[in-house]
Order: structure tokens, then sequence, then C-alpha cells
């Protein structure tokens, strides 16, 4: 199929040279997406139909075989061999089951080991003398080893995992999922899906997907090209609100918590409105030897409509010299005149409408602004009050004053701040689909900024409420879709863990009461229980050590820590001669550990993991139950394996 597209000669099917640039542009992307990737096989299941899908189910009717892939694969002849996942036809091998066979008599499994095939499993779903059996092949490869980066799931998908998948376009889905239950990868999958179902409509608005982090992100980067996508964007919430603006500054905790304070919103929208005040005079329009006279009163009646519109601070700006135009106008055909929209927008940019409307109506630079309610004490208390109290205002107000945005130390915070001004002022442009991942973490403004990006589209937002360990984390997911405007959302919860062992997780489970009271504790369905140990030692030396034997086994090895542990521990292991990698980096056969500080383990995952002194991971956090939470993290990204090393006391969390 490749070839075929190589093939092709475009010299003389084009009209002019845009064309021919966008033709061969379409056909370096299909090229990129019909790549061969050595250890991938095209398909991982076949389906025997008892009827043709579609067809007359009269007796004697035949049936049909369809294999399963990743891709869509044809002969030379344009007839399938393998069909895609995502279509119709292939939805019986995820969902189809002894109680509901889904009109399917034999679903087959095949094993693989790279890349060749090396095993296959039957299953007659529609036999009554079959019983329904755990598949060997499905345990195996949910428990294979993870070495480089996040992989897809096709072959694995699970019922539960498929409804969320195959969910339409129009709504939005949250997903709350504890550790290892496969809610990133169910929320990729879905772009995916969503992409093969309505390509022609999210080629037009655009996809995507929002992670915490860089490392993360590159973590999970060639899981939809593996499945043949490849115009989907990846980003951090800093990415989107930042464009342009450089972020040099933090904020200790309370003053983050504040400004990332949903009322912020109202408070940056009346400093916006602020700016509108009401004409105190006339204008006077001269064309040729005719004056024309609005007075004050017509003008403020057209703002006051304006502002009575909610429409954005620009788009009214815009519209104004526009209704004073036309008011103009209006005079015109009363006096027997026939003017047209050219003399309308001619009267629009007289001198005079503009300067009137300069004054009543002022261009705003939303990073001044912000500026401006940072530092000017004044200002902020006047478009506060109300809203903030006067210890929360001098909580988020800057120490020293700023000579200019340019030299303004911005924090993440203030980036989303000037985020919303920008779009009080100016529409944002939204997309289609929009996948938030590891939610949990976000603020009501990064709701806010991200909902802006897809505000007549939908969202998918993926999070475990146990894993917040922001200051500001999300309390409930209801309260998040409001925040972020899509409070018809749909939230699902993902209990069936497929990545963390047995005693791992149960281990972990210690924490929720303390964390996340109320949600359902995450049930394993690993056969492996896994390896678990907690040692009680006397200094690095040990914690290298519990790496070295970690390190014999198969599979990605991390080193989870506090982050103020972690230079004293990189230290001791290149004192040690192993070689360490930093989050993100991809495994190799010769370093296959990963030193990661605790705050970026979340999404993460290694076949095995030495976690170091969990009483420092809950110290490095501003309170008990933020330093819980981020322990949580810690506890689960293992896969076969853990050891929990200590020096001090564990937290009286782990003990009980």
């Amino acid at each position: 199929m490749r070839e075929d597209v190589e093939s092709l000669d475009i010299k003389d099917v084009t009209a002019n040279w845009v064309n021919a640039e966008v033709l061969a542009r379409q056909i370096d992307e299909r090229i990129k997406a019909l790549a061969d990737l050595s250890d991938t096989p095209l398909f991982f299941g076949r389906l025997d139909y008892l009827h043709s899908p579609g067809a007359d189910r009269a007796e004697g009717a035949q049936g049909e075989r369809f294999y399963i892939g990743r891709r869509h694969v044809h002969d030379h002849d344009g007839d399938p061999m393998v069909i895609d996942w995502r279509a119709p036809v292939s939805q019986p091998f995820y969902r189809a089951s002894k109680k509901d066979p889904m009109d399917v008599g034999l679903r087959r499994r095949f094993g693989y080991t790279r890349g060749e095939i090396t095993a296959y499993e039957d299953e007659h779903l529609s036999d009554p003398a079959e019983a329904a059996t755990t598949s060997k092949l499905l345990q195996q490869e949910i428990e294979r080893p993870r070495v480089g980066p996040m992989r897809d799931i096709v072959a694995t998908i699970q019922p539960e995992q498929d409804e969320i998948v195959r969910s339409g376009l129009g709504g939005t889905v949250c997903v709350q999922g504890g550790p290892g239950t496969g809610k990133t990868a169910v929320g990729l999958h879905r772009v995916a899906y969503l992409l093969y179902a309505h390509r022609e409509r999210l080629a037009r608005t655009g996809t995507l997907v929002i992670g915490p982090n860089r490392s993360f992100l590159h973590y999970i980067e060639q899981v939809l090209p593996a499945l043949g996508e490849l115009t989907v964007r990846q980003a951090t919430v800093d990415d989107l609100v930042t464009a342009g603006l450089e972020v040099r500054g933090t904020d200790d905790a309370p003053a983050a918590v504040l400004k990332g304070d949903a009322r912020m919103a109202e408070v940056l929208r009346r400093a916006v409105y602020s700016h509108v005040s009401m004409p105190t005079e006339p204008v006077m329009v001269v064309r040729g030897s005719r004056r024309w006279r609005v007075p004050a009163y017509e003008i403020e009646e057209i703002v006051r409509e304006l502002l009575d519109r909610g429409i954005r601070y620009g788009a009214a700006r815009e519209a104004l010299p526009q209704r004073i135009a036309h008011a103009v106008l209006v005079q015109m055909e009363r006096s027997g005149e026939a003017p047209d929209d050219r003399v309308q927008d001619a009267v629009a940019r007289n001198p005079a409408v503009k300067a009137v409307v300069k004054q009543i109506w002022p261009p705003v630079d939303p990073a001044k602004l912000v500026l401006r309610l940072l530092t000017d004490a004044d200002f902020l208390a006047v478009h506060a009050e109300g809203i903030l109290d006067e210890d929360e205002q001098k909580t988020i107000l800057w120490a020293k004053p700023v000579r200019s945005v340019k030299s303004a130390k911005w924090s993440s915070a203030d980036a989303v701040l000037i985020d919303e001004a920008t779009d009080l002022v100016q529409r944002t442009h939204s997309l289609g689909h929009v996948v938030l991942d590891e939610a949990q973490d976000l603020s009501p403004m990064q709701y806010r900024a991200v909902g802006r990006r897809c505000s007549t589209g939908s969202a998918t937002v993926l999070g475990d409420l146990a894993q917040g360990t922001t200051p500001w984390a999300t309390r409930s997911w209801q309260e998040a879709l409001a925040h972020l405007g899509k409070s018809d959302g749909v939230v699902e919860e993902l209990t069936a863990g497929f990545r963390v062992p047995t005693d791992v997780i149960t281990y972990a489970s210690r924490l929720l009461p303390h964390i996340a009271p109320g949600l359902t504790p995450v049930a394993s369905v690993r056969e492996n229980p896994g390896f678990f140990d907690v040692r009680e030692i006397g200094g690095t030396a040990e914690v290298v050590a519990a790496c070295e034997e970690l390190l014999r086994h198969e599979g990605s090895t991390g080193l989870i820590a506090a982050d103020a542990r972690v230079p004293a521990l990189a230290k001791a292991l290149t004192a040690a001669g192993i070689p360490y990698l930093a989050p993100g980096e991809e495994t190799t056969a010769e370093a296959r550990l990963t030193l990661v500080p605790a705050s970026l383990a979340k999404g993460l995952e290694y076949d095995y993991v030495v976690l170091d002194e969990p009483r420092a991971v809950v110290d490095g956090e501003p309170d008990e139950r933020t330093g819980l939470r981020r322990l949580y993290v810690a506890l689960t990204r293992a896969v076969s394996g853990l050891i929990v090393t200590h020096t001090a006391p564990l937290p009286g969390a782990l003990a009980e």
C-alpha cells in the first residue's frame, strides 16, 4: 500500500502549483502514516461471524471472517485483508461475550514475540458447551514488561474501556480511573477512534492532547502515530497560555491558589469593562457640505446595548463605529439620500467617529491589565470588591513594583490570568476535540483556559481524584466539568487495574481513606501478585543495592524519590557505576534505570520501582494531604515489583 502511494505521479492531475503542493503534502503524510513498525503486527485478532454483518440472517446464510488490526490493509485489487480496529464490524472483538456473542461464532487472539506470531487462542462464543475462560494471551499482553515509551492497547481493550473509546464526538466524557486502569490509553484511543469516525470534521477543527508536563508527553507521543494518526497536537496547559510570554517567576501556595480561583474571572471581567465610559458630547460627522450630528444620549444607548449583549470587549469595540455610522445613515435616508454599505464603512472610518470610539471604548492590553491588577492595590480593590477580601487581595499583590510587562517575572498562574483577559477581549479559537489528562491537578482558572479551547467542541477529561497533588486539586468532577464549561459531561469510572500488581495496589490503597474518602479502590486483574517488599535501611548504599537487585530482572526500573533527595541519589548511582536516565528519556539495553523526582512521577510506569524514603516524599509538599497524594502516585508506578526503602519512620497512614 505504501509503495502504491509512493509511485503516484501527480504531474498531470493538478491545475496549478498550489494544488500540487497541497496534494504532495497529503501524499507525504499518507506515506508516513503507512510506515512499517518492525515489532508491531498488522493484525492481532480474528472474528468468524455466523452471518455476514448486515445481511439477512436466514437459515443457511453464510458467515464471514475478518482479521482485526491497527490499520486497514487491502490487497492489490482493493479487497480488505485486515479491518481497522475502529470499524463497526470490529466492535465484537472487544464487546462480545458468552452472554452476548453478537453473532460471533469464533474469536481468535494472536500472540506475538517481536512481531512474529507465536501463539493463538480461540473462543467459541456461540457454543453453549464451551465454558467462559480468562484469556491467557490477554493476560500475558497485559503483564508484558514495559520498556520504552507507552504503547497502544488495541489488542487488549476491555469492554468497559471500549464503551468510552467509542462514545460519540458530540458529548464530553470524564473518566475517573485509579492507577493502572488504562485511563490515559483510553483517552488516546478515543482520539484515534474519533479521527476515524469524524475525520473530515476534525481535520477542519483540529484535535489536541493536553498532558501535565513534557516528560509525560514524550512518554505517550508514539501511541497515536503507531495507530496511523499523525495530526494530533500535544501540549501542556502552560504551553497553551504562555504563547509569547516568558514565565520566570513562581508563586507561593496561597497566592497560586487564589490566582487559580474561579472568582478571578469576575475580577478580570470587571477590570476589562471598566475601561468603557459613557459619552458626554455628541459626535459630528462632516461629509462634503453636510454635517450629521449623533447626540450623546443616542450613542449611550448604543454602548449600553453592546454591554448588555455580553459580547467580547474587542468585538464590541469593532461594532461600535459601525453602529454609530448606521445612526448617521438613518439620518441620511430621512433627508432623501440613498447611502449604501460603502458609505457606512466610510463614516465608520471618519476621524470624528474613530476619536469618540477611542474615548468611549479604548483598546485594552491583557498583559498590562493583569500587571496593573497585581501591582496597583487601589485598582485591584475597586474590581475585587465583594469578591476577594482585603487579606486575599494582599496575598496576590506583588511586593515590589514592576516597570513594564517585559520586565515582570510572570508565574504560570499569572499567565492563566492573562489568557482569561485575552479571551475577554478576543475570543479564543476552539478545537473540535480536546483530551485533558491528569486533570485532577488543574485549578478552576486552568480548567477555564482549556474549556476555551473546546468551547464549540467536546472533551475527554482523564484523571484520578486520589492523585491530586496541587494545593488547588480538583474536589469533584462535577465541579471540574462546570469550570470547563461542560456541565452536561458524563462521568465514567474505571476500577479494574491492569498495570499495578495486587500486593502493591493493596498497600497503596491504605492511603485512600486519608486522601480521597469515598473513592472505589482499584481491583487488580493481574494474575501475578508481583514482587513487593518494605525495607528499613541504613543509608543510600542500600538504595543503590535495591536498584541493582531489580536491574537483574527484564524490563525497566525506576528509582523514585523526593525532589530534594535526587542529587544525593544521583551521586550515589554515579559512584556505583550505574547509568541512569531522566524522566521521559527512552530506556536502552545499557541504561534501564530512570531516576525520577516524585513531582514528575505522575503518569509514568516502570516494570520495577524502588521508592526511596516515603516520609521525605510527604514532607516535600505544603501539607500532609497533598504529600500523601504524592506518595500514592509514587507507590503506584510499578508494573511487576516494588521495593520501599526507608530510614525515617513510615507515614502513619501506611502503618495502619
